[in-house]
């Protein structure tokens, strides 16, 4: 490997154009630290600078957001939309609304995007967006007026060929709702621009489910591989929203037994495992009630409740659901000395760099972000091609396709991982990575220098 393909060497020059970005630096060294040996053996990818130019977004949007509460305080808030890559197909990837959303998380999540999407198969590129607002304790008109705020200056950038932005972190079927009204009220057009839309105006069945049912799916693929399953499995679950409830659902269909979730207050465990009658119960707390998970305790006698996070707890397979970065080095090690087997990640990024290093030294199975949880967006693009041809899927068609991605994206990455993880088995990190960045890179080769 020549000096100018060293990981140090491409890191400090991300470093110096991207100062102040941990999170976005922290998502480039875990890609380039797998991509780059496939780049050693592939001189014409070196030659065209090609992860140099995945690096650096196409573009980003900031923007001002003014708001008036029910107060009638005029407040103010700031958007982005980074759009990252569109070799492969139109911008697509969530918004995210959280005090935590600056640019560092959304090139981040961006630059994850275009490789999840490409695993994905679908003509998608890679983007993302939101605002540092948080829609908890706001009232649903305070919601709806940051929501119409955002989505004026948002619609500039948008379109059904152009960029189709989706639900993410507080990013839900409600205000979905109120920017796709809005959208349609200044454009006097009724066109996909968003997904994760109420079936009453162009949504997908099964897009709710689609990315906790999918991280399931990939969990239960390399089990596959293996001779595994999940019957009977003890599963830890981080989240207590679309993401992780619906994993858990899936869990429960598949004979395991879940055993907690979590909210930013704490988590909950409950030794006799959340059935589907308690979960049903969450889900009526988070969806309706809008209340913290700490009242499941008091619900359920027999569960507990501790304020951080649920890693500690002995488990046979872990989903992370919440957030990036919830599984610090520490917590990995105490997964596998607990017995894990197991990890399908369910959220963004979910584990350090550290952490990662972990579970693949352990040998366990470790399922990344951008393949495990690929399931939303490819449901997502199933929504863009309903709309674009006006028609709608059963849902028995759309979990057939699901499935049939979520196997086809670990087959993807089994191809180029197969033989390169711990005693011989498959590191589905590295083939993720590369299976992602081909797709991408040889559509950006043919177009030339630009």
């Amino acid at each position: 490997m020549t000096e100018q393909l060293t990981l140090e060497h491409f890191m400090d020059g991300v470093k110096r154009r991207n100062p102040g970005q941990p999170e976005f630096l922290q998502a480039v060294h875990e890609v380039a630290d797998t991509i780059l040996p496939f780049i050693a053996e592939n001189p014409i990818y070196h030659k065209m600078q090609i992860l140099e130019r995945m690096t650096e977004p196409d573009r980003i949007v900031s923007f001002r957001v003014c708001w008036e509460d029910d107060e009638g305080h005029i407040r103010v808030n700031r958007g982005w939309r980074v759009q990252f890559n569109n070799a492969i197909g139109p911008y697509k990837g969530g918004c995210r609304f959280h005090p935590s959303v600056n640019e560092s998380v959304l090139k981040f999540l961006g630059f994850e995007q275009q490789f999840k999407n490409s695993l994905t198969g679908l003509p998608m590129g890679g983007g993302k967006g939101g605002a540092n607002f948080n829609p908890k304790g706001k009232s649903d008109n305070e919601v709806m007026r940051f929501c119409q705020s955002f989505m004026t200056e948002l619609c500039r950038h948008i379109g059904p060929n152009i960029d189709v932005p989706a639900g993410d972190i507080g990013v839900g079927a409600r205000e979905i709702g109120y920017m796709f009204g809005q959208y349609k009220r200044l454009t006097n057009k009724f066109e996909g621009i968003l997904t994760g839309k109420g079936l009453e105006f162009g949504g997908s069945l099964i897009r709710t489910e689609a990315t906790g049912y999918g991280a399931v799916y990939f969990l239960q693929c390399m089990l596959d591989r293996i001779g595994g399953g999940l019957e009977g499995a003890n599963v830890a679950i981080s989240g207590s929203g679309n993401v992780a409830t619906y994993a858990a659902e899936k869990c429960l269909h598949m004979g395991a037994k879940v055993l907690t979730l979590s909210d930013s207050g704490g988590y909950i465990y409950d030794p006799d495992g959340i059935d589907a009658a308690k979960l049903d119960w969450i889900m009526e707390l988070k969806n309706v009630r809008r209340g913290r998970i700490s009242e499941y305790a008091a619900q359920y006698p027999g569960a507990e409740f501790h304020e951080g996070r649920p890693w500690g707890v002995p488990c046979d397979f872990a989903i992370p659901c919440a957030t990036q970065n919830e599984i610090d080095e520490d917590e990995a090690k105490l997964l596998v000395k607990n017995g894990c087997k197991g990890i399908s990640e369910g959220a963004n990024m979910p584990t350090v760099v550290a952490g990662i290093k972990v579970f693949q030294d352990a040998g366990i199975l470790y399922g990344p972000s951008k393949a495990a949880n690929a399931g939303g967006v490819a449901v997502s693009g199933m929504e863009m091609s309903q709309n674009s041809a006006r028609i709608s899927w059963s849902e028995d068609e759309l979990q057939k396709l699901l499935l049939e991605t979520m196997q086809g994206i670990h087959d993807s990455c089994f191809r180029y991982g197969e033989g390169k993880g711990k005693g011989g088995g498959c590191d589905y990190l590295l083939g993720a990575n590369v299976a992602g960045f081909v797709k991408v890179a040889d559509a950006m080769l043919a177009y030339g220098v630009q």
